[in-house]
């Protein structure tokens, strides 16, 4: 089978031309988003049957307009492509027949192109001499005009027209509709052979088509995938299969029209099929390293490797939270997706398709992914993705739809107002032994508030003063219950759920965690919960690096560094030890062999690359290198570099607008920014230098300078121990 996939397809989406009057696809904007997110969640299969999502499914808008307003000094010629059936008009007198190519008059007129697809999305590229499909039309799929009894339109219109989509298509012959991620040959690293049995080792975890070359005869060849070695020579239990007879039309280079996730294929053909070799077909996100890290540890520089792999294997059409099994997009999970995104290749578009994918459309029946925590976290995304890329159109651009998300979690509190897991809700939290899910949850009550938080910024960016003001109150009035409720002074931590209005007495980790790096906590608070919740070993304690990433991000942001480099040393490390070449969906070191694999009750049911698995990219740039936005874009930061027990570390943290590099030892820090207004905070044990800068003294051993871009600079110093 010929793969076709056009290359440039692919840069023109991720390389706008240069030219002032470059065309490019449009459509309705989020449609594209959620039809190929529809395509690629609906690739999963379990052992051969099609698995299709939990949750409800949008599709696009089969018919659309759209819109351009134009005014130029003498006729013009375009030409016009369409995905989709369509007419035009100009001044609302449409057009005889399909017109390729339209003759516009001088003037000021308006150009509308309806078109109608059901299968794909509604999409139009006009190209002119100065009139091209560019993000200044307009559409809309309503059409509330009409035409009275004389034929004349209607002079006014209650149509809402919205900027469209677009996302690079700058080629007419480039269909949004043919997309595909580009492909690149991968021999195998071994291959073992018993009779009509192969075992093939592509030496990591890896994603795409398995090809055969020479391949002939005729009858059963039967493939066996495995993210471990007893996987694929496990027939009865592997996760995935391919079963095929072997046709002439197969014959030659043959390639298995399925993607799959494996390190092993088990080859198993009938005496009467014969092939040469076999390969593989890589799919990838091309997506540049810009973040960077090492270390005088070599097994850190090694689980920042794996980490960023991993993230890259998952990162995809959208970020999806493994490549084995799910393959969907889940809020949760791609939640963690962004934030390693901005410390590794801080790829905008890859989170805004991934959070309009997850949302969907009107009208809002479920929570994202059905799970009440999920539909916090796309709020808190937004919340996350204004501070660290500036993006203030995206939002002005959804925000209707965060207005209707967020109406549903309103429409769901209870009469203390406060949310708790009703009908058709699921409460994950985390995949924990014995955890209770009943009543109100102090950690869903946070990231409530949280989003809450995120929509006072978003209706503050799209002029909803009315919104702002009371998504504002509301943040505020829900954190005040939150800690008269679940607040104890005498446990020093917030209780994890009430039920039936009767406070419960376990105290977990979840929602203290997050009430450290949310910063809801006073100091006095921060070191109790740091001390009777995260060192206290008498908690239950946490086994997936889904949870893992924020216990450690809140150690982290209680300076515990070095503990926590302990504890990714043990953690990761462990995975590594066990042979791991891409960070897993749950890691338990008392488990033994093949207990590794289980999970969902099936032998093989545990992702071995998981999106989640990938977190400390984040935590080495954030918390070691100690790179934050302070305001959105970067247009102030921050880098405090800690350590944490290391010799020295190097690194860069990507921005929207270039690099932030940080060098740091014991001796000497290094930094230089390419744009931005930045301040140097760091500890040292005698009166620093530098001859680039004023440094000035924040408290006992705590220094700080300011850093101007482009600029590099110099410290001389000693690290406190």
């Amino acid at each position: 089978m010929k793969r076709c996939i056009c290359l440039l397809v692919f840069f023109c989406m991720y390389f706008s031309a240069s030219a002032q009057n470059s065309a490019t696809w449009i459509w309705y904007p989020g449609d594209y988003e959620i039809w190929l997110g529809n395509q690629v969640q609906n690739r999963r299969t379990e052992r051969g049957a099609f698995f299709p999502p939990f949750w409800r499914i949008y599709s696009h808008y089969v018919q659309v307009d759209f819109q351009k307003e134009f005014d130029i000094s003498e006729a013009e010629e375009i030409e016009i492509h369409t995905e989709g059936e369509y007419n035009v008009k100009i001044d609302s007198k449409m057009l005889e027949g399909k017109p390729k190519k339209v003759l516009l008059p001088a003037g000021k007129h308006t150009l509308n192109i309806k078109v109608f697809n059901q299968a794909t999305v509604p999409a139009v590229f006009v190209s002119g001499k100065s009139l091209v499909t560019d993000k200044s039309w307009k559409v809309t799929f309503e059409d509330k005009e009409w035409i009275d009894e004389s034929g004349k339109v209607s002079d006014k219109s209650a149509t809402d027209w919205l900027a469209v989509g677009s996302w690079n298509f700058n080629d007419a012959q480039s269909l949004p509709s043919a997309f595909h991620l580009p492909t690149e040959p991968k021999k195998a690293e071994k291959i073992e052979r018993n009779g009509n049995t192969l075992l093939i080792d592509f030496g990591r975890e890896t994603f795409g088509f398995v090809k055969f070359h020479g391949l002939k005869g005729k009858g059963k060849l039967n493939l066996y995938y495995g993210e471990s070695k007893e996987e694929a020579l496990s027939v009865e239990h592997c996760e995935t299969f391919d079963l095929m007879e072997v046709e002439p039309a197969m014959h030659g280079e043959f390639v298995l029209p399925g993607s799959r996730a494996f390190r092993y294929v088990q080859v198993q053909h009938d005496p009467g099929v014969q092939f040469d070799s076999v390969s593989m077909l890589y799919e990838y996100l091309p997506l540049d390293y810009r973040g960077s890290f090492r270390s005088s540890d070599v097994r850190l520089n090694e689980i920042w490797d794996i980490s960023a792999y991993t993230m890259h294997l998952t990162s995809r059409e959208f970020f999806i939270d493994g490549i084995k099994r799910d393959r969907w997009m889940w809020s949760g999970d791609a939640y963690q997706s962004y934030l390693m995104n901005y410390y590794l290749f801080f790829d905008s578009p890859s989170v805004t398709r991934t959070m309009i994918a997850l949302r969907g459309k009107e009208p809002v029946s479920s929570h994202i992914n059905t799970i009440m925590d999920y539909s916090f976290y796309w709020f808190v995304g937004i919340y996350d993705y204004y501070l660290y890329t500036g993006d203030k159109e995206f939002i002005k651009q959804f925000y209707p739809r965060m207005v209707s998300l967020m109406d549903f979690c309103l429409n769901r509190r209870n009469e203390e107002g406060m949310v708790q897991g009703l009908t058709g809700d699921w409460v994950f939290i985390d995949w924990a032994d014995g955890l209770s899910k009943q009543g109100e949850v102090s950690f869903e009550q946070l990231l409530f508030a949280r989003s809450l938080e995120a929509m006072a910024i978003s209706a503050e960016i799209a002029g909803d003063e009315k919104g702002a003001e009371k998504y504002a109150r509301l943040a505020e009035e829900l954190k005040e219950k939150l800690f008269n409720v679940f607040w104890s002074d005498e446990k020093q931590a917030l209780v994890h759920n009430r039920v039936n209005g009767e406070l419960q007495d376990n105290v977990t980790r979840y929602a203290n965690m997050f009430a450290i790096f949310f910063d809801y906590l006073n100091e006095e608070q921060k070191q109790g919960v740091k001390n009777n919740v995260l060192l206290n070993d008498n908690v239950q304690k946490i086994t997936t690096p889904y949870m893992r990433f924020y216990e450690l991000e809140a150690l982290c942001a209680m300076g515990e560094q070095e503990f926590v480099l302990d504890e990714i040393r043990d953690y990761w490390g462990g995975m590594l030890d066990l042979g791991a070449t891409s960070f897993w969906e749950k890691y338990d070191p008392g488990e033994e062999g093949a207990e590794h694999y289980e999970m969902y009750g099936r032998p093989f049911g545990k992702s071995l690359c998981h999106a989640w698995g990938a977190s400390p990219v984040y935590l080495f740039g954030k918390y070691y290198l100690g790179v934050k936005p302070l305001t959105p874009a970067y247009d102030t930061y921050s880098i405090e570099p800690v350590l944490g027990g290391l010799d020295w570390m190097e690194g860069k943290v990507p921005t929207p607008n270039g690099d932030i590099n940080v060098y740091c030892s014991n001796k000497e820090i290094k930094v230089k920014a390419d744009n931005g207004k930045g301040t140097l905070r760091f500890k040292s044990s005698k009166k620093p230098s530098s001859r680039q800068a004023a440094i000035r003294k924040v408290d006992q051993n705590l220094y700080e300078m300011s850093l101007e871009p482009g600029k590099e600079y110099k410290v001389s110093y000693r690290a406190v121990k």
